[in-house]
């Protein structure tokens, strides 16, 4: 049992020296990539901390070396307001646009009596997450991703994983409050080792280093992100409250002050005298991105001297001080051998161009999706085409188009199937959609896409089973339908290559984790039905008992309830978006035959999840601004993804609606909102900020936002 009492000035003196030397050593190995001990010896002292503080509870310290991973998993994502606004930053796309830029700064200064030739600092713009690290008195407090430049999402259990961010600055006179602007990154090289790893226990691979590294640090379970070789680069400043500390008057001075604090600042960072060595220097950076440690996009260049932000200012959005230059997509020539063309869990069919494999942006590609025939025919693409392939964002390879003054006389125009390319099954096309689909349930490949849905993310989340080792089962016929896999036996499990003892628990442990963890709502959206989201699976859930109730609700049950609906008041309906397309959908599903015997199955399993209190929970309104309110999203949300975003609405009471109406209580916008802005002012339809929407799903929406400092930074 831990010893209760206070410890000796030798024991006291001895954790202080450990934490020191630990702390060394960290900075050493994580910062200046220089290491003065082994492994083994790290290890040693790092027991003996850990030991001494496990006997002693009266030292714990949470800037101890030992406190990385100390908390438990989160509940949930709060809320928190930056002290100072982090700006996005416009575009420069190219040199004209730089020049513009460069001249808008000086006209405006020339303006203000101030003629001096202006220089400037130049990072590398990373391609990661954007988080603000705050110290107080020295001590790491708290993290907070950007969000939507006020408000972010708190994220310190994460971040306090993350091994060359400093617990405690390095130094003395320390400033009683400093906020540190950077970016959440992975290098190529761990980002490889990670896929691997990932493929290898049969887990979702990542598609780039941003995704892995922000996926990592918005997770609620601290232990995921301890895993990952993340790292954090420092960029900026937002608030500084230092009595005694530098005048840090340049941005060159705040870039060598952070690294004497104990930050990692990205490489590549330089003052540049003239907006010509700008320029210089992004096309350099341009030349070297593919062998550079880090993913870059482009180079973010800042007026040096502090004092003319307070001079340009800012616009509603972006910094008049600062710009982002960007590297041009990353585009091959490569030829057209062939288009295949793939079969979707819900029947779509999706067309996929093989390429004579071609290297981009340090990848081989050798495929990228045409997503439909009306792509196919607008880019007018023939077999045997050259054609211009690009990374969209330097992820998503794409086809740009045909290089036709090169077209030879045996090119063969792409032909689109009549018939499904699984079962031969005619296709068809709904009016309205783009995507032609095969319109039978039993496709043995829209089956199989289906059971793949199912263990997903997105289904029902069976932690560790991948696609790969799905496509392994099905190949083997052991699983045909998401039932099956509840069937499995270690023995089965055991059978396929890198699957030891531990492995084989692992999976099987996994299976049935998710099995009795998984909701009504949960296994409805892991189903897959044409039509039926993750939001309208939540809202079946909350209104039927069972599956088997939903299964039973035909066509004239549909319309009695929707009729009873539409006497009910608005915070009360319960088929609230369900229309008849969706509701057809349903009832086609459930009278399939093997959907009948699948659900026997599933109850054969003990997979049954049910819900005593159906339709109940709607009952009365909640407590927040936005309950029984309906609202829609539109434009990028940024640092929130669109289920996301739903999911908060709906835990505050909201309805999550398709499109603008007049029934539309709340358009929330994020950036370049497109046209649904303007018509809900046409309709009269009330607009909220992302920031607004937050407030109000937090009870509040009085609130004031906070005063703007005056030393602005931006991601």
């Amino acid at each position: 049992m831990p010893d209760q009492s206070s410890p000796s000035p030798e024991i006291m003196a001895r954790v202080a020296e450990l934490r020191e030397e630990l702390a060394q050593h960290n900075h050493r190995y994580y910062v200046l990539d220089d290491p003065v001990v082994s492994d083994g010896e790290y290890d040693a002292l790092y027991r003996e901390l850990a030991g001494l503080e496990d006997e002693y509870p009266f030292l714990y310290d949470p800037a101890s070396p030992t406190q990385r991973v100390g908390e438990k998993p989160a509940k949930g994502f709060t809320s928190q307001r930056h002290r100072m606004r982090m700006y996005s930053l416009d575009n420069a796309l190219n040199r004209e646009e730089w020049d513009d830029f460069v001249r808008r700064v000086n006209d405006n200064l020339a303006g203000q009596g101030l003629d001096e030739p202006v220089s400037f600092w130049a990072d590398p713009k990373l391609d990661g997450l954007a988080v603000e690290v705050i110290y107080e008195n020295g001590a790491f407090i708290a993290a907070v991703t950007r969000g939507d430049g006020e408000t972010g999402e708190v994220v310190t259990h994460s971040m306090r994983t993350v091994r060359n961010l400093p617990l405690k600055l390095r130094g003395e006179n320390l400033p009683a409050l400093l906020e540190v602007r950077g970016e959440v990154v992975m290098s190529r090289a761990d980002f490889a080792v990670l896929n691997q790893r990932q493929e290898e226990q049969g887990d979702k691979v990542f598609a780039n280093p941003r995704n892995a590294a922000a996926g990592s640090v918005r997770q609620l379970d601290p232990k995921i992100a301890d895993e990952r070789p993340l790292r954090f680069l420092a960029y900026g400043l937002g608030a500084l409250e230092w009595e005694a500390g530098p005048a840090w008057t340049t941005q060159a001075n705040v870039m060598a002050g952070l690294k004497e604090l104990g930050f990692t600042v990205p490489p590549h960072g330089r003052e540049c005298a003239t907006a010509d060595n700008v320029h210089d220097h992004f096309e350099d950076l341009g030349r070297l991105r593919e062998d550079l440690e880090y993913e870059i996009d482009g180079v973010v260049a800042k007026v040096n001297d502090l004092a003319l932000w307070d001079e340009l200012g800012v616009t509603a959005r972006f910094p008049r001080y600062a710009i982002a230059l960007k590297f041009t997509a990353l585009q091959a020539r490569t030829i057209l051998n062939d288009v295949e063309f793939q079969v979707g869990r819900t029947g779509a069919i999706t067309p996929v161009a093989i390429l004579e494999p071609v290297s981009l942006a340090g990848v081989t590609v050798s495929r990228a999706t045409l997503h439909n025939e009306d792509e196919v025919r607008a880019k007018d693409l023939h077999l045997g085409d050259t054609v211009i392939v690009q990374r969209a964002g330097d992820v998503i390879p794409e086809v740009v188009e045909a290089v036709v003054s090169e077209r030879g006389a045996d090119a063969v125009t792409v032909v689109f199937p009549t018939a499904c390319p699984s079962c031969g099954t005619p296709l068809q096309r709904r009016e309205g959609e783009a995507a032609w689909r095969c319109p039978n349930p039993q496709c043995p490949e829209q089956m199989r896409q289906a059971v793949i849905f199912f263990a997903s993310k997105a289904g029902l989340d069976i932690r560790g089973v991948g696609k790969r080792r799905v496509e392994q089962w099905i190949d083997e016929g052991l699983v045909a339908t998401p039932a099956d896999l509840f069937f499995l036996s270690k023995e089965q499990i055991r059978g396929f290559e890198r699957m030891g003892d531990k492995s084989t628990e692992n999976f099987f442990n996994a299976i049935h984790g998710a099995k009795e963890k998984a909701s009504l709502a949960r296994l409805i959206a892991a189903l897959g039905i044409d039509l039926i989201g993750e939001q309208t699976a939540r809202m079946l859930g909350r209104e039927f008992a069972d599956l088997d109730e939903l299964a039973g609700l035909g066509m004239e049950d549909w319309r009695v309830r929707k009729e009873e609906d539409s006497a009910r008041a608005k915070e009360q309906r319960r088929l609230e978006g369900i229309g008849q397309e969706m509701m057809e959908s349903l009832v086609a599903y459930f009278a399939s035959p093997e959907t009948r015997v699948m659900l026997e199955r599933f109850k054969e399993a003990e997979l049954w999840p049910t819900n005593p209190d159906a339709g109940k929970q709607r009952d009365e309104p909640g407590d927040t601004p936005l309950a029984g309110k309906r609202v829609l999203f539109t434009g990028k949300l940024v640092d929130m993804s669109r289920d996301q975003a739903k999911a908060l609405a709906e835990a505050a009471g909201a309805t999550v609606a398709s499109s603008v109406s007049k029934k539309l209580d709340f358009l929330i916008v994020g950036e370049k909102p497109g046209s649904k802005l303007d018509k809900a002012r046409d309709l009269g339809v009330q607009v909220l900020q992302l920031e607004e929407f937050r407030a109000l799903c937090s009870g509040q929406g009085n609130e004031e936002p906070p005063a703007q400092g005056n030393l602005l930074d931006m991601t």
